[in-house]
């Protein structure tokens, strides 16, 4: 069995991604376990807190979920032509302390994908994540990367994908990434 890690980078309740990412679990092939993650509760990165209370308890849930998967999928929403501010700030925590690097991203496999009301589908945002992934050492999968543009037109008021040729391009992406992901460790 594949583990494959969703994770939203959006915290809105009817966001194009964690839509994205749910219907990403719910036509998951077989052979592949999918769990989802949010970045619900994950405070502002402060380094005086960090030293005061340690790792607060919602990114050790999280690094605990990345570092049981085989691959994770970023759901990533674009803001301002990149990387959201509340995203950014969950992998900073993740990377926290740097100890925890190795163990949360090197060599782990991440795929990157995303859903925008613009013409471009998230482009610039998963452009924006290349150097942050290289700098932990992630192993970022090229394989393909998921761009969905105009995702008003993809998704219900309540943020389900409702378009079946954007949710046969989903399930191929997962598919390709979990194959990729699972031969690549051993299962």
């Amino acid at each position: 069995m594949v583990k494959i890690l969703g994770i939203s980078g959006s915290l809105r309740k009817a966001s194009f991604n964690t839509g994205l990412m749910k219907a990403a679990a719910a036509g998951a092939h077989e052979g592949v376990e999918f769990e989802t993650a949010t970045l619900h509760g994950i405070p502002l990165y402060d380094g005086d807190v960090e030293a005061s209370d340690g790792i607060p308890e919602a990114v050790t849930a999280l690094k605990r979920k990345v570092m049981a998967a085989d691959g994770v999928i970023l759901f990533t929403p674009e803001y301002n032509n990149s990387i959201p501010g509340v995203f950014k700030n969950a992998i900073d925590w993740l990377s926290r302390p740097s100890a925890d690097i190795t163990k949360v991203f090197r060599g782990r496999h991440f795929a990157l994908a995303g859903a925008s009301p613009g013409n471009f589908g998230t482009i610039l945002s998963q452009n924006a994540w290349l150097p942050v992934m290289r700098t932990l050492g992630a192993e970022l999968w090229s394989g393909k990367r998921l761009m969905l543009p105009r995702a008003e037109t993809l998704f219900d008021q309540d943020g389900r994908l409702t378009d079946a040729e954007a949710a046969d391009r989903l399930r191929a992406f997962v598919k390709a990434f979990a194959d990729f992901a699972g031969a690549e460790s051993g299962r």
